[in-house]
């Protein structure tokens, strides 16, 4: 329920994420969430309100969810019944997942209705992917209750933070509303770059997986990549004097 106001930065951050999320066509109507763990075992989170536009959400916005609270969906600030589904199902079982990020954005979808839906490591972005993601080929319906437990079963790697959702989308999780909004964004950028490589009909320049691997673990040792993209986007939004932060 919207009955407290704390966690005020954690709420600025996930709003100009949603902000952003739209500006980047990564949205889908007033559909997909995010959501932030608030208490020690993850279980008690933040997340957008039920069908805002990503475009329009204010930090004060925000709802608190209680994993374990069945009588969640019957409140005046209900999260939709999907997103409580798949979300509760993360932070009630994967406790390293402080925040996740469920998107249908454009190139992620693609690769998710692939047969093969892999990303091979093409590129210095997608190598940032290797062997850190799963696929999810077991698409049962929308994401409500019994959909969410079984995703968050595949979460039990905690090197693996992005669930290609066959048939779906995507889902990213991380430490923070930062790293897993850095994630999602280049995990985007990387899926756009593997499809548009596709569709040349070209041969593909796959890196070996050694180099692959170690770029992986470079860009993971890059200071403050992250903090500071995310940084950017809040200071480009409060020099358009955008009420994210309200």
């Amino acid at each position: 329920m919207r009955n407290t106001m704390d966690h005020w930065q954690e709420r600025v951050d996930m709003a100009a994420a949603f902000r952003w999320t739209a500006r980047l066509n990564m949205h889908e109507g007033v559909a997909n969430h995010f959501s932030l763990a608030i208490n020690d075992d993850g279980t008690r989170f933040l997340m957008n309100p039920n069908q805002v536009h990503f475009s329009r959400v204010k930090a004060s916005d925000m709802i608190v969810v209680d994993a374990n609270d069945p009588d969640t969906l019957n409140g005046p600030d209900a999260p939709d019944a999907t997103a409580w589904g798949l979300h509760g199902g993360i932070h009630r079982h994967v406790p390293h997942a402080r925040c996740a990020m469920h998107v249908h954005s454009t190139f992620a979808t693609v690769l998710a209705s692939l047969q093969d839906s892999r990303l091979p490591p093409i590129d210095q972005n997608c190598c940032t992917f290797f062997n850190r993601y799963v696929i999810d080929d077991g698409y049962g319906g929308l994401a409500f209750e019994d959909e969410g437990e079984r995703c968050a079963a595949q979460f039990s790697d905690p090197k693996k933070k992005v669930m290609i959702m066959g048939n779906h989308g995507v889902l990213v999780i991380g430490d923070t509303v930062a790293d897993t909004f850095n994630r999602m964004f280049y995990f985007e950028r990387s899926c756009e770059t593997y499809i548009r490589a596709l569709q040349t009909g070209q041969p593909l320049r796959v890196l070996p997986d050694d180099i692959a691997e170690k770029t992986a673990l470079e860009l993971e040792a890059y200071p403050e990549q992250d903090q500071r993209h995310l940084a950017e986007l809040k200071a480009i939004l409060d020099d358009e004097g955008s009420p994210y932060a309200s």
